[in-house]
């Protein structure tokens, strides 16, 4: 039988420290190379180090980058498309010093390609790819040459011998996705410019890649884009015609660039790309007999649609994977790996035999063993909210193997807003939700207007909309099951990250709702994004909320510094002091605004960090941290074993 027990006080065996051994967000990258597969590997016991691993073609698994290294870059700041892998060979960008290193089978240490810049970190390297005769790779470059001036983007071509490099495309604010044909001269690749994101619009450009002397594209032209089209994951098939994904229907389809037309491959409500806040992803590749193979999420099983690109043939092969993403085929192309994700199991790297319909587990890093007992059960929800919209979330009800609450009492409920906000959260599982849920807490991760997933329209509804959708929906998440009587109104907690964490001060301050909140490197004022933040972020407010100066009063109205006389909430404020994307002011704005007002606060800053925390000691304590403040604020007891100094709690 079941302990009665509070909620929240409920004992869990999923800890603070088995979030360090979760696989959550760890892999990515997933490249083939002659039988071998690799992927990148982020590691929070070591201080949240990138590290490149390789299967070999007899099942064994190695690290590939030593220890020294880390194959993370800093582009857009948000980084991604680190490495290439040729021949065994394998060219990585180093944390550190942003320098491209290559590294060769059996040599050691890896040694830089590129030249050391005049400013430390100044030439910052992303989404590299090797042509196919492994004479250079390309990739996109970011040039920073003082604090004064912005920085300047470019396509580059890198001799792999010499490590020169050269400019083949100049101009725009932006670059992405560089790709070269393997039968042909052709190169391809996204561009766009201020004021626009990526996924708000951009263009396809295809040119002539010429290396007879040196790198250089000679001819360029437009092929599909604009300022209101998106298009990610340009790629050539073997027989070197250009594919890639447009939401020119209002849904991200896959398209074929053939004869001069523009072909869509298969015509669905549904998103086959997500927004390129990261280089290097891939929802699709080829196979030997020419076929197409796109992995597709769902709620608990997910499935990859077989195109057959001539005949418009498409079967379906289903996989216990809810989540899908970064998708190669192997060197036969006669399989695919990928990394998969479930309500049950935690993303690991996965190969799908394409004849038999089998996977096999690759690689799995996590260390966190849950009986399914202490895991609950994504329920996705749809409900009303504000101008008669309609908008989405995951509900996970309390759940654990050992415990109940009392018949007189309903759960507390935690609101988690996604950053972003353009991102969406998925049903992978991820232990930090089950940590709050085993505990005795309802959780609804709120995939407000705004979020991805959900078609070009319910992406496009949050345009001049942040700072009021986004709340409108977190708090109509929550009435939803509060008129489900599934949860206790009166012990509602807001929680959030980054964009998620600008909803959660906004809500705090314009909203007599929640009864606490938690808002990790959020932001208190959006003018600290005029003029002072990265470049790929810089404009991305003239959507959001609206351009600037001729909106400066909405960018007053929705930033909630300017009212701190209506904050009322207690609030614990989680910060890395090195984040280059959310400064560290910003939380120092709030805390001393909360001490101001003698409300309950704590805050903790956290030295080596950047934007999202990698370390293992900090994921430990801002987790612990959060569990004591909420219990402190709501009035329940943790059973866990809290150490003394994790969190201080001031005018409680």
């Amino acid at each position: 039988m079941k302990t009665i027990a509070p909620y929240g006080s409920w004992k869990s065996p999923i800890t603070a420290e088995t979030l360090v051994g979760s696989s959550k967000r760890r892999l990515s990258e997933v490249r083939c190379d002659r039988g071998d597969i690799y992927w990148v590997d982020v590691r929070a016991q070591e201080s949240g180090r990138y590290v490149i691993m390789r299967r070999t073609s007899n099942g064994e698994i190695q690290d590939i980058t030593p220890p020294g290294f880390n194959s993370r870059n800093a582009v857009h700041e948000y980084g991604g498309g680190s490495y290439a892998v040729r021949n065994g060979i394998v060219y990585f960008t180093n944390w550190d010093d942003q320098r491209i290193y290559v590294q060769c089978p059996g040599e050691a240490p890896p040694q830089p390609l590129t030249p050391e810049p005049d400013i430390s970190r100044g030439l910052r390297y992303a989404d590299l790819s090797v042509t196919d005769d492994g004479r250079f790779i390309l990739c996109v470059r970011e040039s920073h040459t003082d604090e004064g001036s912005e920085a300047a983007n470019e396509l580059v071509a890198v001799d792999t011998s010499s490590g020169v490099v050269k400019t083949i495309a100049a101009g725009r604010d932006f670059y992405c996705a560089p790709r070269a044909c393997s039968v042909h001269d052709g190169i391809a690749w996204t561009e766009w410019n201020h004021p626009n994101m990526p996924w708000d619009g951009n263009h396809l450009m295809s040119g002539s890649f010429q290396t007879a002397d040196g790198a250089s594209v000679a001819t360029s032209s437009q092929l599909a884009g604009g300022i209101d089209e998106s298009i990610v994951q340009p790629a050539w098939s073997p027989d070197g015609l250009l594919h890639f994904v447009s939401d020119r229907t209002g849904w991200w389809n896959i398209y074929i660039w053939r004869d001069g037309e523009t072909i869509n491959l298969l015509e669905e409500n549904a998103e086959a790309g997500r927004p390129d806040w990261n280089f290097g992803f891939a929802s699709y590749d080829f196979l030997a007999d020419g076929e197409i193979a796109l992995g597709k999420g769902g709620a608990t099983s997910g499935s990859f649609a077989i195109i057959n690109p001539d005949s418009g043939d498409v079967y379906s092969i289903i996989v216990p994977y809810s989540e899908i993403s970064y998708v190669t085929a192997d060197a036969d192309r006669q399989s695919l790996i990928f990394i998969g994700a479930s309500p049950t199991r935690e993303p690991e790297i996965v190969q799908l035999d394409i004849d038999r319909q089998t996977c096999e587990t690759i690689y799995s890093p996590s260390t966190a063993k849950v009986d399914t007992g202490y895991l609950s059960v994504p329920q996705p929800i749809v409900f009303p909210t504000t101008d008669d919209g309609e908008a989405h979330a995951w509900y996970y009800q309390p759940s654990n193997a050992d415990f109940a609450g009392p018949d007189d009492e309903l759960p507390p409920l935690i609101v988690i807003c996604h950053g972003g906000p353009t991102s969406v959260s998925g049903t992978g599982l991820d232990l930090s939700t089950h940590f709050w849920t085993s505990r005795g807490f309802g959780v609804v991760d709120v995939n407000y207007r705004g979020s991805s997933g959900y078609g070009k329209a319910y992406r496009d509804a949050l345009k001049g909309n942040w700072g009021v959708y986004d709340i409108d929906d977190c708090v109509a998440a929550a009435k939803h099951l509060i008129n489900l009587g599934l949860v206790d109104g009166n012990r509602t907690i807001i929680r959030g990250g980054s964009a998620g964490g600008y909803t959660t001060i906004n809500a705090l301050t314009f909203r007599d709702f929640f009864a606490a909140g938690a808002a990790l490197y959020g932001i208190a004022d959006l003018m600290v994004f005029i003029g002072d933040t990265h470049k790929f972020e810089s404009r991305y407010l003239d959507s959001l909320v609206g351009p600037y100066p001729e909106q400066k009063q909405r960018y007053y109205d929705r930033s909630a510094i300017n009212f701190m006389d209506r904050l009322s909430t207690p609030m614990i404020i989680l910060q890395g002091l090195e984040d280059e994307i959310v400064p560290p002011s910003q939380a120092e704005i709030m805390v001393q605004a909360l001490a101001g007002k003698g409300l309950p606060y704590a805050y903790i800053g956290f030295e080596g960090e950047q934007h999202g925390f990698r370390q293992a000691a900090t994921i430990i304590r801002a987790q612990l941290a959060e569990l004591c403040f909420y219990g402190k604020v709501l009035g329940f007891e943790p059973a866990d074993d809290i150490p003394k100094g994790v969190v201080e709690v001031h005018n409680l």
